[in-house]
């Protein structure tokens, strides 16, 4: 696996727009205060063509223009991509060099049409660089891992970073960029009804709802919830979106199979979420890709929470959803971790080794210890605050919050 240079300071961050562009209140606002923060701590930045379009359908352009600017922002070219001057205060512009990271500027419906028009030949042969999204992004959060051996980060779309004081999940997307943090553990609560607004649009997550993150494990032929002590698997974390994977299976970017032949020695962890799907398309969806293969030899499964069921109060429905198809398998199964589409969410490095943990609650004597060890092992790459203060709270501050709540899930990414 390749695994990108980190961002360094004074680096340059570049921005695409594969799927959604930033045309609309809050997202532009939202986004333009991303820009000026991360120049406020001394990048650069530069946006691509399509950043601030709406001329596609589900997406900024058409399929080609979109694939053009994925190529020219991944692949090294004489003077790098260009800038573009539209006029307002976010954009960098003239020639914009090589961009360090590459950052996406939303989600949407069709990225999947931009597919063909990407070059992933030239990207597995340019210098790698990190790419960070979600959502529909899974086209490429997925695709330049499987495709391209390129490990990418599943992780907040920028406009997320122009929030009015950003939350602990947000530094911790940034410090995976600059490598400084590369173990994280769930947060406490999560947000069901968003206070941003295109009169607001710098909210904070409104975080009302108690994080209740659960594991099931086989036991003498049955799946029963985890209750007390400790549970661990590892592998070569892949997944995303749903909505997008299942469109993804059996077309001629679905390599699966070799993917699974390179790292068949390490073991597979699917972390895995929904936007638009019900119960009912979840239970599809894994079905289709667990006869298409794509679950052979997997270690344990990390189910964020969909969005559609997370707010319509149905945890019972993603249950039966995700253990129907995938009991057979007799694996430990993740439910409602703090990944996707309900805020916060801790951001995954797809294509890496990771070594999962849960601590289930009401442990006492060793059971707890191991909560408060995997919490500090979580909010540092070396067991320490090093990210402290770079864009809102920092790790020291992290730290502080999680040790006091076991029962989360702890993801340490491992860069082999």
């Amino acid at each position: 696996m390749r695994y990108p240079e980190f961002l360094r300071p004074g680096g340059t961050i570049g921005f695409i727009a594969p799927s959604f562009g930033c045309t609309t209140e809050p997202y532009v606002s939202c986004f333009e205060a991303a820009l000026r923060r991360f120049r406020d701590m001394g990048y650069r930045t530069v946006t691509g063509p399509n950043c601030y379009l709406a001329e596609g359908v589900g997406k900024s352009n058409t399929p080609e223009a979109c694939g053009a600017e994925i190529n020219e922002f991944f692949i090294d070219r004489a003077g790098g991509p260009a800038g573009v001057d539209n006029g307002r205060d976010s954009v960098d512009n003239g020639k914009g060099g090589s961009v360090d990271v590459i950052i996406s500027c939303g989600g949407g419906e069709t990225m999947c049409e931009n597919l063909p028009y990407v070059d992933f030949e030239g990207i597995a042969k340019a210098s790698p660089r990190w790419f960070m999204g979600y959502s529909d992004n899974t086209n490429l959060t997925f695709t330049l891992p499987v495709l391209c051996d390129t490990a990418a980060i599943y992780g907040p779309n920028a406009p997320s970073f122009g929030m009015g004081n950003l939350h602990t999940s947000l530094d911790d997307a940034f410090l995976l960029l600059t490598g400084e943090k590369l173990a994280f553990r769930g947060y406490d609560a999560w947000e069901k009804n968003s206070l941003k607004t295109p009169d607001n649009p710098f909210a904070e997550y409104n975080l009302t709802e108690p994080s209740v993150t659960r594991v099931f494990c086989e036991k003498d032929g049955q799946y029963e919830m985890l209750s007390g002590g400790n549970i661990s698997f590892s592998g070569r974390l892949i997944g995303g979106c749903l909505d997008c994977l299942s469109v993804l299976c059996g077309t001629k970017f679905d390599k699966m199979s070799d993917f699974h032949e390179r790292y068949r020695d390490d073991g597979f962890v699917w972390f895995l979420e929904a936007c638009d799907l019900g119960a009912m398309g979840i239970r599809r969806a894994l079905w289709q890709l667990r006869e298409s293969g794509w679950f052979r030899g997997v270690s344990g499964f990390i189910f964020g929470r969909p969005l559609m069921l997370a707010l319509g109060d149905d945890p019972e429905g993603l249950q039966e959803a995700v253990l129907a198809p995938l009991r057979c398998l007799g694996v430990p199964i993740v439910f409602d971790a703090d990944i996707g589409h309900t805020a916060p969410s801790m951001p995954l490095i797809s294509g890496a080794y990771a070594e999962v943990s849960f601590c289930a609650e009401g442990n006492e004597g060793a059971g707890a210890e191991g909560c408060a060890e995997g919490a500090a092992a979580g909010n540092s790459n070396d067991g320490g605050a090093a990210g402290a203060g770079r864009l809102g709270r920092g790790c020291a501050e992290a730290a502080a919050e999680v040790v006091a709540s076991c029962g989360r899930l702890t993801v340490r990414h491992k860069l082999i």
